[in-house]
């Protein structure tokens, strides 16, 4: 009967491992499914105001339609790694925009989340508490850090999905128009559907203040439409990457080596009245680690 129930329990841990290796391979699929060349729609509509003000002012909507290349950096058993680069101007005299990068870590336990004015809060979780579920490590285009969240992808009824809640810094499109408020509270959905993926957002415009309770100022619906095209069209976009991912292979290599000092961080947003990414965009400059890692200090308090 010992026996019995001892081959049992085996069976049953069989069949729980392979159901958690077969719902690892549909999120790596999943997640792997958003590279690639995409025609994408850029929506922005604020739809909630809170603040008591007659003279508040709401953000436009924001309509914005762009080319863009999604480049596979990495692909290892517990991290992917994927490169946003935006295509400008003209199919003949094409602009390449370095834009954010998303990896993705299975059962990450190290997080950094925005705690607010350019600086973030190192969070150790437990183990139990992220099992199975999947870390989204967004950077800005200089590769320092936006936000960190984690939580499980879902895929029920033909769907397949990941969302989750985190604070971030404003976005580029409202932080020099905007001083009312200082943190933006994400609420972000990757979906995959047939012809790409969609990033659905419902965030909260929030003034954060030490030692006093957040202000929600207002809210704002987000809904940017990747819709997959031929990867020919973005070959300008990939010709830049095999050009330049040298370069920025070293600058995540500093930024991982900041990351694992697992302390709070905070960081200037000028050095010398220049900030990070503009420094980092020079084609002749910053090219080696000698040159690249002491730049990046320097940004670090």
């Amino acid at each position: 009967m010992k026996q019995f129930a001892l081959a049992f329990v085996l069976s049953l841990s069989c069949l729980f491992s392979m159901q958690a290796q077969n719902k690892k391979k549909q999120d790596t699929e999943a997640i792997k499914s958003m590279c690639g060349c995409y025609e994408v729609a850029f929506n922005f509509a604020e739809t909630f105001e809170y603040v008591e003000d007659s003279t508040y002012i709401p953000s436009k909507t924001k309509h914005d339609r762009g080319l863009e290349w999604v480049e596979l950096v990495e692909d290892g058993k517990d991290k992917i790694s994927m490169q946003h680069l935006l295509i400008v101007g003209t199919k003949e005299n094409p602009y390449i925009v370095k834009h954010w990068r998303q990896d993705w870590e299975y059962e990450n336990t190290d997080l950094y989340t925005y705690d607010h004015d350019n600086t973030w809060k190192y969070v150790s979780l437990p183990a139990d508490q992220v099992k199975g579920q999947w870390t989204q490590k967004v950077f800005q285009v200089d590769d320092s850090p936006r936000y960190q969240g984690s939580a499980s992808w879902v895929h029920v009824d033909g769907r397949h999905f990941w969302e989750s809640e985190t604070s971030a810094p404003l976005p580029r499109r409202e932080y020099t128009q905007r001083s009312d408020y200082n943190v933006t509270l994400r609420r972000n959905r990757h979906e995959i559907v047939d012809y790409g993926w969609i990033h659905d957002q419902d965030n909260d415009k929030i003034l954060r203040e030490d030692g006093k309770d957040d202000v929600l100022v207002a809210q704002e619906k987000g809904y940017d439409v990747y819709r997959r095209v031929d990867d020919s069209e973005c070959q300008a976009a990939r010709d830049y990457w095999k050009k330049n991912q040298e370069k920025w292979s070293l600058v995540r290599n500093k930024w991982e080596e900041v990351f694992a000092r697992k302390k709070d961080l905070s960081l200037e947003e000028k050095v010398d009245n220049k900030p990070l990414f503009k420094s980092l965009f020079e084609e002749d400059a910053f090219n080696t680690s000698e040159e690249i890692n002491p730049l990046i200090e320097s940004f670090v308090k």
